[in-house]
């Protein structure tokens, strides 16, 4: 009797372990009704840089792998359940790609974001450990059909301005940006002709070992957006991106910058062209940019980015320099309004790069930096990509030495009268200012200059109904807890995080 016992458990266990094993892989029908394997286990992907995802398909509440590159093609969709952590393989430099036509819904919340981050033990993620999450959609951009920067076969663009990728919501995205060649990472989100008919809010990009956010094209509109010690830019914008973005929180390292040089905002509108229609033209508003310099010496940490640190990515990315908390270029027609920024070496550099007329965009109203302040930069402004002189020049490369200062300079002083520049950052009293402050909260004390204004939305770029009619300057209201829309779901220590 005992030895059928034993029988029967051996039978059973075996069944158990049988049962297990098929559920590992799941399978799905393609069009041409070959089958091939999404999930095995928890791991996404072949390892391969061509797996395609075809058909409807949902990714329930877990902890997953991505191996190789991911495209989610034309008519196909991946929803992600929240509270999901999806972690990107170094090795097959992972990377999630939206092509047109296809979406994603990654809908989280303030308690169960949405998490893309490194496979990498907690220690020793760097950034560029993985690739990144790209969306393509069918929206203008000024270079026709063209494909995603960072070497996918993705092309992007179209003449649908309302076009629908789906859904970014309560997304972090860390240690993103593998090179893919030298100087072709991916950015952390990278976003080519995105419409309008596609979410994207509260997505924090922390390490990217480029830009954080980048916007090639597209009208796609956002709130709640941190940039957090990426490699390179905070907000990137280019090839005619028109969108509107309010409430943004951009934190630069200060020993972590691109030999590019590294800015708060870059702006372009066609490097090539700079004329080229439609003109890069989104409005920001309600901006905080910390700027590497006034920061705390303990969160500099410099150790940690050189001589095999452990950030120093090791991948080919080279440090360089920090320049401009705002920069606007190549005929950009960039917009920021009711914004603070503190500690870069620039405060703001209108550059008539290749042949363009940036400055005379200007001039005529087309670019506008209203009720921003700058607080501890080490000079105003500069005309000249590169150049650290605040003097004159109307070509981006000789400079007027008769003029007192440079065409930016006067430029923001003269904005609407409007702007602000305060020679030292405490003069803004910024709960934290100058420290890590692993709560993120930047916000304003109640004594705060940045605090209890009025008409601050009265230009016709901010008029219209998708801008909060707030009445303060930069990305918080207070430093209450209340006020603190950080809080919950995002991570300003995403390296020591289990996951």
């Amino acid at each position: 009797m005992k030895q059928i016992k034993k029988i029967a458990l051996i039978f059973a266990s075996v069944l158990s372990l049988a049962l297990t094993s098929c559920e590992k892989e799941k399978k799905i029908e393609t069009p041409d009704n070959k089958e091939q394997i999404l999930f095995n286990g928890n791991e996404i992907g072949n390892g391969s840089q061509e797996f395609e995802i075809k058909g409807t398909h949902t990714l329930k509440k877990g902890k997953y792998v991505i191996k190789g590159w991911i495209y989610i093609t034309d008519g196909a969709s991946l929803t992600i359940e929240a509270g999901s952590v999806i972690r990107g393989d170094k090795d097959t430099k992972a990377a999630l790609i939206v092509e047109t036509g296809g979406k994603i819904f990654a809908q989280g919340t303030a308690d169960e974001p949405i998490v893309f981050t490194s496979n990498q033990p907690a220690g020793s993620r760097k950034p560029g450990d993985w690739g990144g999450i790209i969306i393509c959609g069918k929206a203008k951009n000024n270079k026709g059909e063209m494909i995603i920067e960072g070497g996918p076969r993705s092309k992007h663009g179209g003449n649908n301005d309302e076009d629908n990728s789906g859904v970014l919501s309560y997304v972090r995205i860390e240690f993103a940006g593998y090179p893919f060649r030298t100087d072709q990472e991916i950015n952390g989100l990278t976003m080519g002709s995105v419409g309008r008919g596609t979410k994207i809010d509260h997505i924090q990009v922390s390490y990217s070992n480029d830009d954080a956010f980048e916007w090639f094209g597209g009208a796609v509109n956002s709130k709640y957006l941190v940039a957090f010690n990426t490699w390179d830019d905070g907000f990137d914008t280019d090839s005619g991106f028109s969108g509107k973005i309010q409430f943004g929180l951009i934190i630069q390292h200060p020993r972590v910058a691109d030999v590019s040089r590294s800015n708060g905002f870059e702006s372009d509108n066609n490097a090539d062209a700079p004329n080229q229609q439609p003109i890069t033209s989104p409005v920001f508003s309600n901006i905080t940019i910390i700027g590497p310099i006034g920061q705390d010496p303990l969160f500099q940490n410099t150790s940690a980015y050189i001589n095999g640190g452990v950030y120093n990515p090791n991948n080919g990315s080279k440090l360089g320099q920090h320049q401009a908390a705002i920069q606007i270029r190549r005929g950009s027609n960039l917009s920021l309004f009711n914004s603070v920024a503190t500690g870069y070496p620039v405060g703001l550099a209108i550059c008539n790069d290749k042949g363009s007329q940036t400055q005379e965009a200007a001039t005529a109203g087309k670019v506008k930096i209203q009720n921003v302040y700058f607080a501890g930069m080490t000079i105003l402004g500069t005309d000249k990509d590169g150049s650290y002189t605040d003097s004159l020049s109307v070509d981006a490369s000789k400079f007027d030495k008769n003029a007192s200062e440079s065409f930016s300079s006067s430029f923001f002083k003269l904005q609407a009268n409007s702007n602000t520049y305060l020679s030292n950052i405490s003069s803004l009293l910024l709960k934290n200012a100058s420290s890590p402050a692993v709560s993120g909260n930047w916000a304003p004390l109640a004594s705060s200059p940045l605090l209890n204004k009025s008409n601050l939305f009265t230009d016709p770029k901010v008029a219209d109904s998708f801008f909060d009619k707030v009445n303060f300057i930069g990305a918080f209201r207070s430093d209450a807890a209340a006020d603190n829309w950080t809080l919950k779901w995002t991570n300003f220590d995403p390296q020591n995080t289990v996951y």
